[in-house]
């Protein structure tokens, strides 16, 4: 299986020659002292033009090609759209800052760190209007984290199956190594969930799109993240559609999540 992806990866990375520019680059991490893979697509009109960005974080198990291999299209979308993506390689950290592994800064590296070298490497809106950050499932959650806690960097934000309340999964996808274990870290789990920053957003702050499949285990998080947006005045565009929890899925829903950032961008 590993092997048909990378040869899927390079037949994409030849086909993509002929369209966007698409880099494979080691984004230094001085708060993590490693370097961090990042694979970061550029329209051709970037050489001439500023153009926004979004960043595409992959979920559990993945990495900085995920996003790629589930959307052959994207660089052909990036020439059609004008907008340059990044797809940094987030390991399985759930994109926080750990406050039990000082060597896990992921937060600290996508809203600061990657921010400043994609800023300083490529032609971009080098401001907050001109940047969204979505992902899939433990992206969608280290998405809207990223958004939620630096608006200052991002204006828009959006999960595609994301975990929006980690809490009822206390045994998976190794979180216990970045929180301990719920039972004897329940504060720490109750503060490094999406669902509970709901109370410090201000309404208008963020442009929010969150979809979610019908037949997805984290279908009833995302549907109280919803109810809770809603109570707090937040406006956002909500989605479910039929679907699983898999690259078919976000196949499909990343097409509507970069028309809702190309509208936001152009607005």
């Amino acid at each position: 299986m590993r092997k048909i992806l990378f040869s899927a990866f390079f037949a994409i990375m030849a086909f993509a020659s002929e369209a966007a520019k698409v880099d494979t680059v080691m984004v230094r991490s001085n708060t993590m002292s490693k370097d961090v893979q990042t694979v970061i697509i550029a329209p051709d009109k970037a050489a001439d033009e500023k153009c926004p960005v979004v960043y595409l974080l992959h979920g559990y198990g993945g990495d900085a090609k995920t996003w790629i291999v589930i959307k052959p299209e994207l660089p052909e979308i990036a020439d059609e759209k004008g907008i340059i993506f990044v797809c940094p390689d987030g390991k399985n950290t759930w994109y926080w800052d750990s406050p039990k592994n000082k060597d896990v800064r992921y937060e600290t590296f996508i809203s600061n760190e990657l921010v400043s070298y994609v800023d300083s490497h490529y032609n971009t809106i080098a401001d907050r209007k001109g940047r969204a950050i979505t992902g899939l499932s433990m992206g969608g959650h280290g998405a809207m984290w990223n958004a939620i806690r630096h608006t200052d960097v991002f204006s828009a934000a959006g999960t595609t199956s994301g975990g929006m309340d980690i809490r009822p999964f206390p045994k998976n996808w190794e979180m216990s190594i970045q929180l301990g274990e719920l039972s004897e870290n329940k504060e720490i789990w109750d503060n490094h969930t999406v669902i509970n920053l709901v109370p410090t957003m201000k309404p208008g702050r963020l442009a929010i799109i969150m979809d979610c499949g019908e037949s997805d285990f984290f279908l009833e998080v995302n549907k109280n993240l919803h109810e809770a947006f809603l109570k707090q005045g937040i406006e956002h565009d909500f989605i479910t559609r039929p679907g699983e929890h898999n690259s078919k899925y976000w196949n499909n829903s990343i097409d509507y999540q970069i028309l809702f950032f190309q509208k936001h961008f152009t607005k």
